[in-house]
């Protein structure tokens, strides 16, 4: 195992096209869930200039009834969601309007055949939504055992953000991505060694190719280093970090205006920037029988407490499932050589813990509510848990893994 090395994560922010695509799949989610708790959901979304697509598969009670279609209402329902969504990003352009954008909603009734190898009937327990393999991370490398180059680059992002919604700037657009490089050694960060932010931004702060304002680009430049200095620890930045402030040069046409985005392409920056396997599936849109979702939730919750109960430095874990099987077929744990117990040992008690099935993980982790809107920007995970969200960043389970493993 490499113990010094450079590594490097990106984000990007809440008005990017495919971040803009995911809240809106998920701001859908969680209407459907605060009518139906039990409502099956896989929305996806398209954005483009002036335009919104949803499109996917649906049930729920007061929702959408495949022998009568919708309920009354809801369709409205879902426009109002969807723009609400898009004018809270802040985007009010010319090419990408919350109140001005075409509206298509193409959502329509779950397939009869996934529902009877997923539904809960009779002597049969509930089975996972599709078949797959999910991962769950966790490092001591932050405090919210996140690693440590997605950690800051969400939170640039966030920070960058904040600024323009309270109005600190009024410069900045909403479509944004960051990217950190740190060096690594003996497995700790210690230093940046590239920062780099693109960020769409008013007229006329660029200078580029002899155009544009240099005296406006300089005052953007001069605010994306404050946040570089306030986000990153102290002596990270040094005179040797390379710094990149929209290197490309002018970005005043972004989002869907400028590039379509759909919901799951961030599925990196949704989870852990590249530092751990990922198995392929996205979160967003999808309700919490769907194992993409809560099944990668519950790996990255065992995660967390294997870490903070002191039992590795660094642990991933896989589990996997098949369609309408309830348990999972596999759990697999990797300490990566700094665990304090067998691995083999983690992965017989952990399911001990938690029930791993759909129906486990929905109860366990108190998944079938309106809580995914805020999952949908910055990342799922190293968060701060906080009442019915963000539970599986909880670490609750400490005391019984140290028990069950003494």
């Amino acid at each position: 195992m490499r113990s010094s090395f450079l590594f490097t994560s990106e984000s990007v922010s809440e008005g990017h096209p495919d971040k803009v695509a995911d809240q809106i799949s998920d701001a859908v989610v969680d209407l459907f869930l605060g009518k139906d708790p039990e409502a099956r959901i896989a929305c996806e979304t398209l954005t483009t200039t002036q335009r919104v697509v949803l499109a996917g598969e649906i049930r729920g009670r007061g929702i959408y009834d495949e022998a009568t279609g919708w309920a009354p209402g809801v369709p409205e329902e879902v426009e109002r969601v969807v723009r609400e969504t898009v004018k809270r990003i802040g985007y009010e352009q010319a090419g990408f309007h919350w109140n001005e954008f075409e509206f298509a909603n193409h959502l329509h009734g779950q397939s009869a055949h996934i529902a009877q190898g997923v539904d809960e009937a009779g002597n049969k327990d509930e089975g996972a939504g599709d078949q797959g393999i999910m991962f769950g991370y966790a490092t001591d490398e932050t405090p919210d055992l996140l690693p440590a180059t997605l950690y800051y680059a969400h939170r640039i992002l966030e920070r960058m953000a904040a600024d323009r919604h309270n109005k600190v700037v009024d410069f900045l657009e909403p479509d944004a991505k960051s990217q950190v490089t740190l060096e690594y050694r003996d497995e700790a960060p210690v230093r940046a060694t590239a920062l780099v932010v693109s960020t769409q931004h008013a007229p006329g702060y660029f200078f580029h190719g002899g155009e544009g304002d240099p005296a406006k680009y300089q005052q953007l430049h001069d605010y994306v280093m404050g946040v570089f200095r306030d986000v990153l620890p102290e002596g990270f930045i040094t005179d040797e970090t390379k710094i990149y402030v929209n290197p490309t040069g002018r970005f005043e046409i972004g989002g869907p205006d400028g590039d379509a985005g759909l919901t799951g392409r961030k599925i990196i920056v949704d989870t852990y920037g590249g530092a751990s396997p990922h198995g392929g599936g996205a979160f967003s849109g999808k309700d919490p029988t769907k194992v993409d979702r809560s099944a990668a939730y519950v790996a990255r919750y065992l995660a967390k407490n294997v870490v903070a109960a002191g039992l590795a430095r660094r642990v991933t874990i896989q589990l996997s499932y098949a369609i309408g099987i309830a348990e999972p077929l596999s759990v697999y744990v990797d300490t990566h050589g700094t665990g304090t117990v067998p691995e083999a040992t983690l992965e017989r008690v952990l399911p001990q813990l938690v029930r791993l099935t759909p129906k486990g993980i929905r109860e366990h982790l108190k998944l079938n509510k309106p809580i995914y809107q805020k999952t949908a920007a910055y990342g799922h995970f190293g968060r701060q848990a906080e009442g019915d969200y963000f539970t599986w960043e909880k670490t609750d389970l400490v005391d019984a893994l140290k028990a069950a493993v003494a």
